[in-house]
């Protein structure tokens, strides 16, 4: 995965000097090579997660949020560092944003459950 990076960015690089259109989607085209090779990965992830929240019981209702916001931040992250390298700061920074209210909307059913045990706690 490395040498494929190293590669990746080396060659957009080259090609950016002469042609910056053609190096950005060379660019991109190697983050996606690497994102397929790590989609694996993902999927083992996944599995272990789920092996977890069988063991110590836990509802699907409190680890899909937490799952959907760390993927939340994985592709806002890559979103912003794409239009980042584009020269496009302002758009990344807008990217970042929406990227951020999405994740707290996707806890907000989690919040939701915290608030509602503290409440049946103290009454």
């Amino acid at each position: 995965m490395g040498a494929l990076a190293v590669a990746g960015a080396l060659c957009a690089v080259v090609v950016k000097q002469r042609a910056p259109d053609v190096g950005l989607v060379l660019g991109l085209a190697a983050c996606v090579l690497l994102l397929l090779g790590i989609l694996p990965a993902f999927e083992e992830i996944r599995d272990m997660m789920e092996q977890l929240r069988e063991t110590a019981e836990i509802s699907e209702a409190i680890l899909t949020p937490v799952l959907k916001t760390v993927g939340l931040a994985i592709v806002t992250k890559l979103a912003g560092e794409v239009c980042r390298d584009a020269g496009e700061s302002g758009i990344a920074s807008f990217v970042e944003l929406a990227g951020g209210v999405a994740a707290v909307l996707v806890a907000l059913p989690l919040l939701r459950m915290v608030l509602q045990l503290i409440g049946g706690l103290l009454l």
